[in-house]
C-alpha cells in the first residue's frame, strides 16, 4: 500500500485560488470550468482543476469528504480519475436548484462521456466518496456519514490498466464560483470485495 501525500500530488488546470494544508484542501471554483466529452450535448469541456496522485497500485480504496455551498446549476466537487481528455471518471453532486441536486458520476472512455445520476435534496451540503480499484475495474460509493457506504456504480476504464491519476476536482460550468472543501482524504486497502 502507499501513503497519500499532498506534496506528491499535481494539479491539472491549476485554480487561481486554493489552499492546501495538512488536513484540508480548498478549491475556489472559476466559472465556465467542467469535464465533458461529446455525448448528447455535442460539446467538449476539459478545463476543471483537479489535484491528482499517480499510482500503479492495482488494489486500493481512496476516500474523501467533500463539503460545499454550491448555488449555481451544475456546480460540483468530488473524486476523479484523469488519464487524458478522452479517458476519465468523476463522481460528485451537481447542483440543480433550491429543491434538488444530482448525485452522480461520469465515465468517459475513448472520448465519449456518460452520466448516471439520482436526485437528492438540495439541503445536502457534504458527501463522502470512496473510489476503489481492482486492476482496470473500479467501484465508486457514497456515504452521508463516512461509515455506511452505498454503491453508485461499477465501471471499466479502457486506459486504466497501468498507472492511474486519481484525486479530487471542483468546477462551476456556469458563470459562478464556490468553495469546495476536501477533508479526511486517505488511501486504504481495497474495500471493494
Amino acid at each position: 500500500m502507499f501513503n497519500l501525500d499532498t506534496h506528491d500530488m499535481n494539479w491539472i488546470f491549476k485554480p487561481k485560488a486554493f489552499e492546501v494544508t495538512e488536513d484540508k484542501i480548498v478549491i475556489k471554483t472559476e466559472g465556465n470550468t467542467d469535464f465533458w466529452q461529446n455525448t448528447y450535448y455535442n460539446f467538449q469541456h476539459d478545463n476543471a482543476p483537479a489535484l491528482l496522485a499517480s499510482t500503479s497500485e492495482k488494489f486500493f480504496s481512496f476516500t474523501v469528504k467533500t463539503t460545499f455551498d454550491s448555488k449555481a446549476q451544475y456546480d460540483q466537487c468530488g473524486v476523479i480519475i484523469y488519464q487524458d481528455s478522452d479517458n476519465w471518471f468523476k463522481a460528485s453532486i451537481e447542483y440543480e436548484d433550491e429543491h434538488y441536486q444530482r448525485l452522480g458520476s461520469v465515465v468517459t472512455n475513448l472520448g465519449y462521456s456518460d452520466w448516471a445520476t439520482t436526485d437528492i435534496d438540495s439541503n445536502i451540503k457534504s458527501m463522502y466518496y470512496r473510489l476503489s480499484r481492482r486492476g482496470s475495474d473500479f467501484c465508486v460509493e457514497n456515504s452521508y456519514d463516512g461509515i455506511t457506504f452505498y454503491q453508485m456504480r461499477i465501471f471499466h476504464l479502457f486506459k486504466g490498466a497501468e498507472e492511474i491519476n486519481f484525486g479530487i476536482y471542483a468546477c462551476s460550468p456556469s458563470e459562478a464560483s464556490f468553495d469546495a472543501i476536501f477533508t479526511e482524504m486517505k488511501v486504504t486497502e481495497c474495500m471493494w470485495h
